[in-house]
């Protein structure tokens, strides 16, 4: 059968199985181009090259160009580049390219031999050799812990040697993890003998390349005891690496690690110094989330996983996380659970982060059901202490016991009950005295009167006259109207009135968050007041979540601390109440209503969960001895030192922005509102703060100018064109400050500088005109007509009255005065120039110029600068000087212009003047010459026509 029988039958076929071998009769010419399947032609091509049918290069021609115009980017198409050899490159770059592989051939060996030889690192290597895993001691390397005789190493596998690590990756291992949660993991392998790892490694003396190695080794062992789940000893290892070269790698693998041991607080701390490290690492998001879920944090965690599926898309683990997280936020809302009756007792100024200047003691104890309302007794004395706050919201008046303060140096209340007297629990009259006549705010510079009804700028405590506060006292890096809304809350919870306070303090946290500014100790304080407030009002739940959140700001602050640990106790969360309060000895000892707190506590876990119970707590942060207030501090080093200044010196930067931010936004409001006097304050405050702002220099003008201040508005003037040479707001106020002070001349040289910089500002148009005119009337004004004397005349005849006219002629004209060619300053010059002119002689003017260098003519000119002058030159340039000299006569004009106040001057000349000046460019134009053309002559005519 012949090929043209064969492909009718072929096409016939509807489908065809390309899966299997190529025929040898679609190795034609003929099927190739009738064929357009392109991955059967691709199959085709592929079995062209193999040359299992045997080699033809023109067929294989043939069946990739029409493969290329079926699909132009198939794959087939691509053909390998051929190995780079020696005969396909240039000898020269060879020669290089094997030069550059010896050089590094030779360095590596050497650094090699070096990080052997290096006894240092070697001391580092033996001095931490770490134990075996689950054991309690370490072997030597020199030494074996069993004989050789007893051995048998067919029983176990191998040791696995540092190149196989080497190509273990533990971030794709951590990240199979996190996908696989539903999968059952191995046990957790705990090491309850607890070996002795030192968690750092001194490598002080090592160098850097050094150091990178073994904190690399450090983590491979990490990664080893990772993936055999031995959890306690991957944190060990990467504790060591970080303590050699701090490294995200690590920070994030031990992260993971403490996750896996549900060690929360480290992994979030972790997680956090990651995203110092790098901002926005996905990984440290997605673990960071991790740990607010299992923390009960469900918002926040919400937030990171969004972050995470915004950048990536399809991360599986986020996608169920998240999923999860919004299904228990769903499942568990927000609800104010009934809180026990707790009495406190708190003595505070004023609640700061600063632990140097605040002191706090607070006393809880729960009131049982069954007890007489009062309560136990508690640590504190029994005359000041005050209500936590009823489960029901109840409004406090001033009248209803007392207020409880944040920044008073005492606290009074009493409790009421049906079935409890309450003469027992009255405040007596010492503490009611204390109450009216308590402290102000410490750090107010002044006070305001106070209003008795509540409505005005100052309110008296209590309901007494006798104390004032001032709402508008700063407060750290808050914006004024922050401020004044914190001390309103402040001022608020004072008097007893709790959910106002709430909502002044609610107010200020929007504010902050509208605002954008960045200070964590200010949002802390206020997380940490609101607390106080939900606290007063029974709300437990609400108080945990701003403590949680004033604690991410600031770490290890007491007072959230304090606070949550109450609420907690009030909820009967006694496992996490007793944490906190643990971690509240440790930042001070001395608060005795945590110890009290801690053994009441302790009876209570006993009574519920036995012997056991310390099992059964969660991990107690441990707290660096930067934050425990009863230790006494080693003095600080150098870095400490350095970097406590830079920190410092930061913040003082950052106050005085908001500061300086603020007096400017008042000044311009203030100059909006036609208070010039005011303004003017601000703007000095504001050049207090920061003497290099040349805006407020200019504004400050503005106000002088308003307020026909010329002298004080042009100084100022002048000190922002110091600082900003070519600010046209500078130079307009200067022009009006002169105009005021009568210096005409002055102010339109100003007036033609911002025309010059910007020719639309109508303003400075108006102004120059208006200039003009004064100008010109003060300069006729300043030089009046002289009067003419009386000269006798006598007839005389013969040589006699040609002698005497020669004599007069000599006196007026001056012919007969020398003139001096080669001034040394522009004196002389100018005493030259004026002879010239006097005897009309522009012949000497024409010698006067040419012996003067063009650059030096506007310095010689400046004292001499007038209408006469310029004319006079211009016609001494075109009578004489530009026959033999044509060039010199172009220097000079291009020099001429930039002469000062050349401009002002040129605005005065007359028609006559201006006609000379014509002329000269006309014949200058006419020149041919090398050095110039006539465009540049018309482009030179223009800045003086």
């Amino acid at each position: 059968m012949s090929a043209d029988a064969v492909f009718p039958l072929l096409n016939q076929s509807t489908t065809v199985d390309y899966s299997g071998k190529v025929p040898v009769e679609h190795l034609d010419y003929d099927y190739i181009e009738k064929c357009t399947n392109v991955k059967y032609l691709e199959k085709i091509l592929r079995v062209l090259r193999s040359g299992d049918e045997g080699i033809y290069p023109h067929l294989i021609k043939f069946c990739e160009s029409h493969l290329e115009k079926l699909d132009p980017r198939s794959r087939a198409l691509r053909k390998e580049n051929p190995v780079a050899t020696a005969a396909s490159l240039p000898k020269d770059e060879w020669s290089q390219i094997v030069d550059e592989l010896k050089m590094w051939q030779e360095e590596t060996k050497k650094t090699e031999t070096s990080l052997k030889q290096h006894s240092v690192f070697d001391d580092v290597v033996k001095e931490n050799v770490l134990p075996i895993r689950g054991s309690n001691c370490s072997v030597p390397l020199t030494q074996t812990s069993v004989p050789k005789e007893k051995r048998n190493s067919s029983k176990h596998t191998l040791p696995r040697d540092y190149r196989e690590w080497d190509k273990f990756d533990v971030e794709k291992e951590c990240e199979r993890i996190d996908v696989n949660v539903d999968k059952k993991d191995l046990p957790i392998i705990i090491n309850t003998g607890h070996p002795n790892i030192k968690t750092k490694v001194d490598a002080s003396l090592l160098t850097q390349q050094e150091k990178l190695l073994l904190a690399n080794r450090e983590k491979d062992k990490g990664n080893e005891a990772f993936r055999a789940n031995d959890y306690e000893e991957a944190v060990a290892y990467y504790s060591r690496s970080l303590s050699i070269i701090p490294t995200v790698a690590a920070y994030n693998n031990r992260a993971q690690a403490e996750i896996n041991l549900k060690h929360w607080h480290n992994a979030m701390g972790d997680c956090q110094r990651v995203l110092e490290l790098e901002p926005g690492n996905m990984k440290a998001l997605l673990r960071r989330a991790t740990v607010y879920h299992h923390m009960g944090n469900f918002q926040m965690a919400a937030e990171d996983l969004r972050m995470v599926l915004r950048e990536e898309p399809q991360n599986a683990a986020a996608t169920k996380l998240l999923s999860s997280t919004e299904k228990k936020m769903k499942e568990h809302p927000e609800q104010q659970r009934k809180g026990k009756k707790i009495l406190i007792q708190e003595v505070d100024e004023e609640d700061d982060n600063s632990y140097n200047e605040t002191k706090t003691e607070l006393a809880a104890c729960p009131v049982e059901p069954s007890q007489p309302v009062g309560g136990e007794e508690c640590s504190a004395a029994p005359a000041e202490r005050g209500d936590m706050g009823n489960a029901q919201k109840k409004p406090h008046g001033r009248g209803d016991g007392g207020p409880h303060s944040e920044f008073n140096n005492s606290h009074h209340g009493h409790w009421r009950s049906k079935g409890g007297s309450s003469d027992k629990y009255k405040v007596t009259q010492e503490s009611k005295e204390k109450l009216a006549n308590g402290t102000s705010k410490r750090g107010s510079t002044a006070s305001v009167q106070a209003d008795q009804s509540g409505g005005g700028k100052g309110t008296s405590v209590g309901g007494n006259a006798g104390e004032t506060v001032n709402l508008d006292a700063p407060c750290g890096a808050l914006p004024p109207p922050l401020s004044r809304l914190k001390n309103e809350g402040n001022l608020l919870f004072k008097n007893g009135q709790f959910a106002d306070a709430l909502e002044k303090y609610s107010q200020a946290i929007q504010g902050y968050t509208d605002s954008g500014i960045d200070s964590p100790e200010d949002l802390c304080i206020l997380y940490s007041n609101r607390a106080a407030c939900y606290l007063k009002d029974g709300n437990s739940q609400d108080c945990i979540q701003d403590c949680t959140r004033a604690l991410e700001l600031q770490p290890f602050s007491l007072k959230p601390l304090l606070r949550r640990a109450m609420a907690y106790d009030s909820l009967e969360r006694y496992r996490q109440a007793y944490v906190d309060y643990k971690t509240v000895l440790q930042i001070n000892i001395s608060v005795q209503a945590a110890h009290d707190s801690v053994n009441r506590i302790t009876r209570l876990l006993i009574e519920q969960d036995g012997t056991e119970w310390r099992e059964k707590l969660p991990d107690i942060p441990l707290v660096p001895l930067s934050a425990q207030q009863h230790r006494r501090e080693e003095p600080p080093s150098t870095e400490v030192l350095q970097a406590r200044a830079e920190k410092a010196a930061r913040d003082a930067e950052r106050k005085v922005e908001v500061r300086f931010t603020a007096l400017k936004q008042e000044g311009n409001e203030f100059v909006k509102k036609g208070q010039y006097q005011d303004a003017l304050g601000k703007y000095t405050e504001c050049l207090k703060l920061k003497p290099e702002e040349c805006a407020i220099y200019t504004n400050r003008a503005l106000c002088y100018l308003k307020l026909e201040r010329f002298t004080e508005a042009k100084q100022d003037c002048d000190a922002a064109l110091k600082l900003e040479p070519t600010n046209k707001k500078a130079f307009y106020r200067r022009a009006m400050a002169n105009k005021g002070l009568k210096d005409y001349l002055a102010c339109s040289s100003d007036l033609q500088e911002v025309l010059q910089q910007d020719p639309n500002v109508q303003e400075a148009e108006k102004e120059l005109e208006e200039v003009t005119v004064l100008l010109r009337q003060s300069l006729s004004n300043a030089s009046p007509t002289k009067p003419r004397k009386t000269v006798p005349i006598t007839e005389v005849e013969g040589d006699e009255e040609t002698s005497a006219v020669r004599n007069s002629d000599s006196s007026c004209r001056g012919e007969d005065v020398s003139i001096n060619l080669q001034p040394t300053d522009a004196y002389e010059f100018g005493q030259a120039l004026n002879a010239a002119r006097c005897s009309g002689n522009t012949a000497a003017c024409a010698d006067l110029l040419a012996s003067t260098t063009p650059e030096r003519l506007p310095q010689l000119l400046s004292t001499q600068l007038d209408g006469h002058n310029i004319s006079f030159i211009m016609q001494a340039l075109d009578s004489h000087l530009l026959e033999k000299d044509p060039n010199l006569v172009y220097q000079h004009l291009n020099h001429l212009h930039t002469a000062e106040r050349f401009s002002v001057v040129l605005m005065l000349l007359e028609k006559e003047e201006r006609h000379h000046m014509t002329q000269l460019f006309e014949h200058l134009s006419a020149v041919e010459s090398a050095e110039f053309t006539k465009n540049d002559v018309q482009n030179l005519a223009n800045k003086y026509i």
